[in-house]
């Protein structure tokens, strides 16, 4: 075959492959993805007991682990001590002073009368006396301030009976009322954070890892149980920035999974603003064409797709 033949051949061929490509759809790589959520430790408490296994499927409300619950049930009852105690205060407002009490308060009053009137007495008698320069004058001044202040302690004891016969105040009560609301309260946020201790699964879905065993004790927040839920996977692909222009939110896609020739349909459900890799400031020119967007594919079909795992590679055709 002359090499000229040949060239003619290869470009022929070439040009073919070329509108071959040109013809195929847009195509965009990825994974295939569920939506992940994280149970957190609610306390620094050691693991006692580990109820599921990854990759069980769990109902919302399932017991997925237990911390030790030793600390949370002390606080609990110290909660409620206090609370017993507050409503213990409050119950003595509302009663006001006891009968004994007004009784001991009257009895002080009558003997300090008594006293005033020894004092009142002795004091005008000292004064003629004092006027005939009889006595000192230090010893008419020492009557005069003993009558004076026997008077005064009368008036105090007056004060401190009227007091315990018309009770507690009402700000007092309302005071007392409002320590004892919350106490209360403390002692739910006890009950709700022993419970917590236990924790459950918050919706159907998949246990897909547990980073902490039985026996750790993971730092508050750490995510102790992390699950796949959701009804269905969706794609999450990177769009090339050439192939960024043409693809748009609300767009219909075809979603090939690796390995097989299951092809399910879907719509475009969101597209980054910001380029990931490579920033955008850095490139320039030819460069721009290297920039990929993250993207996320909503699958539509309605067959059954528990069975599809995670991480599964994709193509996603628009």
């Amino acid at each position: 075959m002359a090499v000229g033949t040949w060239v003619r051949r290869m470009g022929l061929l070439c040009s073919c492959l070329l509108v071959g490509c040109s013809d195929a759809p847009p195509a965009a790589l990825g994974t295939l993805e569920w939506d992940r959520i994280s149970v957190p430790a609610p306390a620094a408490e050691v693991i006692s007991t580990v109820d599921v296994r990854e990759g069980q499927a769990v109902k919302a409300g399932a017991l997925l682990m237990r911390l030790d619950p030793v600390r949370g049930a002390a606080q609990l009852d110290a909660a409620q001590a206090e609370t017993a105690r507050a409503q213990a205060q409050l119950e003595e407002l509302q009663v006001g002073p006891r009968p004994e009490q007004i009784a001991q308060a009257q009895a002080q009053l009558a003997a300090l009368r008594a006293q005033a009137a020894e004092a009142t007495a002795y004091y005008r008698r000292v004064q003629p006396l004092a006027r005939q320069r009889l006595v000192a004058a230090a010893e008419l001044d020492r009557a005069r301030a003993a009558a004076d202040n026997a008077v005064a302690s009368v008036r105090a004891a007056e004060q401190a009976w009227l007091q315990l016969q018309r009770g507690n105040r009402r700000e007092d009560i309302a005071q007392g009322q409002a320590a004892s609301r919350a106490t209360q309260a403390q002692e739910v946020v006890q009950a709700v954070n022993l419970q917590k201790l236990q924790l459950r699964a918050p919706r159907d879905g998949v246990v897909d890892a547990l980073p902490y065993r039985q026996g750790d004790q993971a730092p508050i927040g750490a995510p102790l149980v992390v699950m796949l839920v959701g009804e269905r996977p969706y794609a999450r692909v990177y769009l090339p920035q050439p192939l960024r222009l043409q693809v748009k939110v609300g767009q219909a896609a075809l979603v090939q999974l690796d390995g097989a020739n299951t092809v399910l349909k879907g719509h475009v459900r969101s597209i980054r603003s910001e380029p990931s890799f490579t920033p955008y400031y850095a490139l320039t020119g030819d460069d721009v064409s290297r920039l990929s967007y993250l993207a996320e594919i909503e699958i539509d079909d309605s067959a059954d797709m528990q069975a599809l795992p995670a991480g599964l590679p994709v193509q996603v055709r628009f």
